[in-house]
């Protein structure tokens, strides 16, 4: 009979090694906290947690075709300028052997893969530590920084009769390539950049209908000193006031990008209106009419993986969890990375570099003005 993990400590927990993550040990390694695994009784502590069996966070399951060329721009992390990267290499493997030569060089305090399946409190006191659960065993510690990203967490809507389609149905997260879907009819839903990629993509190989619930908004060249700024303070709003997250692109609309051009000058570009509902052998248009369709492909998009702070309650009746800066408004001690207004890369660099300085404050706070438990000598009181 295998023994039971025993229960281990750190003083911050970081869970997700993406961008965020990782510029979040860079700079809990920098301000002196040491590896919670080979330290355990250091003052201060860390480690991280990643679900992926290798470095590359959610980069390294992006489809075949996704390449640099195509990508939106990749920040630099912290301390260690990304290399030159050929624009035709797939980002499914150039991202991930950056991640991996920066964690290597850093020597970074990540365990994985661990999957983190619940955080809680340790008991009823509001200071009191947290509990993280793993599949690799139980760790207490004083502070969360999450930074697990979206990749495991598709977002599907449902259409009636969904259940009944015959053929195949996929999310973006499913998507390898283009030559899967050669001479067939596809269904592709969603009005985001993904979408926009993978309508390109396939509609050359196959017939393609588009479909989004609104109508798309194509702006002209983005002006990042001016509408950068608008849309950081628009998301930042929006997360402060606690209101569920929205796609960048509800923010931005979609850009004029090289696969944008290329499916209009092909012909391509043409949205239709939601269907209504799905039958066996395809879908019911908006006018009643009926279109067969051998895939549906949902590039509908992904939600913040943040299942396993439920039990934290941090999440309001909207769906929702407000934060300041990087924290949790309703717990200081939980810090939110690669969430909301730092889902950008150079946004994550920044909320890492920010939810370490937040709890050192914090911690630094508590010392100076914990009681003075040295004990008094005989004859010396008062």
């Amino acid at each position: 009979m295998s023994q039971p993990h025993r229960e281990r400590t750190a003083t911050i927990i970081v869970i997700g090694a993406g961008q965020a993550g990782l510029s979040a040990g860079y700079h809990l390694s920098r301000n002196g906290y040491l590896d919670a695994r080979t330290n355990p009784d250091a003052e201060r502590t860390y480690v991280v947690f990643d679900a992926n069996p290798a470095p590359g966070g959610a980069w390294q399951h992006r489809w075949e075709s996704l390449h640099m060329a195509t990508v939106n721009g990749i920040f630099d992390l912290p301390g260690l300028a990304k290399p030159a990267i050929d624009p035709a290499e797939p980002s499914r493997t150039a991202i991930p052997r950056y991640f991996a030569d920066y964690e290597q060089r850093m020597g970074l305090a990540i365990e994985r893969p661990v999957r983190v399946s619940r955080v809680s409190y340790a008991d009823t006191d509001p200071e009191g530590d947290l509990l993280v659960e793993t599949d690799a065993g139980t760790w207490r510690t004083r502070a969360i920084i999450n930074a697990t990203g979206t990749w495991d967490n598709p977002h599907q809507p449902h259409y009636p009769g969904q259940d009944t389609f015959a053929g195949r149905q996929l999310h973006t997260r499913d998507y390898v390539s283009l030559e899967e879907f050669a001479g067939k009819r596809v269904g592709i839903v969603g009005g985001g950049i993904s979408a926009l990629q993978q309508l390109e993509e396939i509609s050359r190989v196959a017939e393609v209908y588009w479909y989004t619930r609104r109508e798309p908004e194509f702006r002209g060249e983005f002006r990042s000193e001016i509408e950068g700024r608008e849309t950081i303070a628009k998301v930042t709003a929006d997360a402060e006031a606690g209101n569920a997250p929205r796609s960048v692109v509800s923010y931005t609309g979609l850009g004029w990008a090289p696969y944008a051009i290329a499916a209009r000058d092909r012909g391509v570009l043409n949205r239709r209106p939601m269907f209504t509902a799905i039958r066996p052998h395809g879908v019911r248009e908006a006018d009643g009419s009926f279109t067969e369709l051998d895939v549906i492909l949902w590039a509908t998009g992904f939600r913040a993986a943040l299942d396993h702070l439920q039990p934290l309650h941090l999440t309001n009746e909207r769906g929702g969890i407000a934060v300041r800066g990087t924290q949790a408004a309703a717990d200081p001690r939980i810090h939110l990375i690669g969430f909301g207004p730092s889902q950008s890369t150079v946004g994550a660099n920044r909320a890492g570099r920010d939810a370490v300085r937040t709890l050192t404050r914090r911690f630094d706070h508590a010392t100076d003005h914990a009681p003075d438990r040295t004990p008094v000598p005989a004859g010396r009181a008062g």
